[in-house]
């Protein structure tokens, strides 16, 4: 669970105009940082499945997230991923 500072770091940092919350980039990095930080509870927690579940379904639907931006916007994709350091 992200704080509600967190958050909005991570909002200012990847949208495209000053009241934009929920674009596919903002939802991308969002979900980017809620990863990381699951990543590393289950990293501590090997057994906690229910929390693996939800980890699984974040990653998947950021991979979505990130094929439609793909379709959409290759620039801002592309941007985004070098942006994040994520693969591909």
């Amino acid at each position: 669970m992200l704080t509600t500072r967190k958050k909005q770091n991570v909002i200012k940092d990847t949208q495209k105009h000053d009241t934009d919350t929920g674009s596919a980039e903002v939802q991308v990095g969002l979900l980017s940082r809620e990863i990381e930080e699951l990543t590393s509870h289950l990293k501590k927690n090997p057994k906690d499945n229910s929390s693996r579940r939800g980890l699984l379904k974040m990653v998947s639907k950021r991979r979505k997230l990130l094929d439609f931006l793909a379709r959409t916007n290759e620039k801002g994709y592309a941007k985004l991923v070098k942006k994040l350091g994520l693969k591909k």
